[in-house]
């Protein structure tokens, strides 16, 4: 990052933001900022802990890591007291996705990129709605609220912790049309009654009767989220309610009975061995495949070898 007197102190915002607050914010599981320092060129440079074993979406995408539901808890949990300890801090992370919770050498997760983040904004001082990666939008953002709460990173914790069950995207879109009409499939169309205040924001266009939809039922949440149990469902769907005001907040995530009932997380060291395991025998599978493409070549070489034997060739 070079130095700019255009920026904040010189800082591009987005830096100046992420430096704040790791210098602000000291947790087990937020990415602990060890330095920063200035080179000759004016480049600023910040030192961060060594976090080797991937991210979250690295870890569901590789499907040679195998696990299960006291796996997904823990990850979950280290996630939500990373969140909860931001909130208590009174910061907005604005960024929360699976590519953005990295994984230390012993198993911890740490939720990292705070280029997005800042301090909660007084009730009545507008704010940007052109955060968060869309897959992990919330609603009032596609409507383009302008005036929201830290509700907004705990709809984008549940979306991870979805992802991790499902090994797949959750709520996938390629445009924020295309995002809101997967929103309104999957949770039911807002309405007044359902959200009041819904109408007021800037993108809200009232369905027609017919077109309102209820949302997804109980058995589809059920077979989708299997590994979170019938409590970590209740939980998620606390943290995906559209209306914010009755949406979930970090004490009332932290707070609900999944965490205490079976099966219990894992521990750290434990989830470290089921990701060094996955990624070895990804690496073994790549190495054979490349080891057999290259028997293969070597084989087709010998019989073009056969065919042109120049050496039984009479002048």
């Amino acid at each position: 990052m070079k130095i700019n007197p255009e920026y904040k102190d010189g800082i591009q915002l987005d830096a100046y933001r992420e430096i704040k607050c790791l210098q602000e914010l000291r947790h087990p599981n937020i990415v602990q900022l060890n330095s920063v320092f200035t080179t000759k060129d004016q480049t600023i440079s910040l030192v961060l802990e060594h976090l080797p074993l991937g991210d979250l979406e690295e870890l569901w995408k590789n499907k040679d890591i195998l696990y299960q539901a006291p796996d997904v808890k823990a990850w979950a949990l280290m996630l939500s007291q990373a969140v909860w300890f931001c909130h208590a801090n009174h910061i907005l992370h604005r960024d929360i996705k699976g590519s953005n919770v990295l994984i230390a050498a012993d198993g911890t997760a740490k939720l990292a990129d705070f280029g997005l983040a800042r301090k909660f904004a007084d009730p009545g001082r507008a704010m940007t709605f052109l955060v968060i990666t869309r897959f992990y939008r919330p609603p009032e953002l596609l409507y383009e609220a302008t005036h929201y709460s830290a509700k907004v990173d705990i709809w984008s914790t549940a979306c991870v912790i979805a992802e991790l069950c499902l090994r797949d995207w959750f709520l996938p879109s390629d445009t924020d049309a295309g995002q809101l009409s997967i929103v309104t499939e999957t949770f039911g169309t807002p309405t007044e009654e359902s959200w009041p205040g819904v109408s007021k924001l800037s993108k809200y266009v009232a369905p027609e009767n017919s077109n309102k939809t209820r949302g997804r039922p109980m058995s589809w949440w059920r077979e989708r989220l299997r590994l979170l149990g019938e409590d970590g469902v209740d939980m998620v769907r606390g943290m995906l309610r559209l209306d914010p005001k009755k949406r979930f907040n970090a004490d009332e995530v932290l707070n609900h009975r999944y965490w205490t009932n079976e099966p219990k997380p894992s521990r750290a060291e434990e989830l470290m061995l089921r990701i060094e395991m996955g990624k070895a025998e990804k690496r073994k599978r790549e190495d054979e495949r490349k080891r057999g493409g290259a028997e293969v070549e070597s084989g087709r070489a010998d019989k073009v070898a056969r065919k042109l034997d120049f050496g039984s060739m009479r002048k």
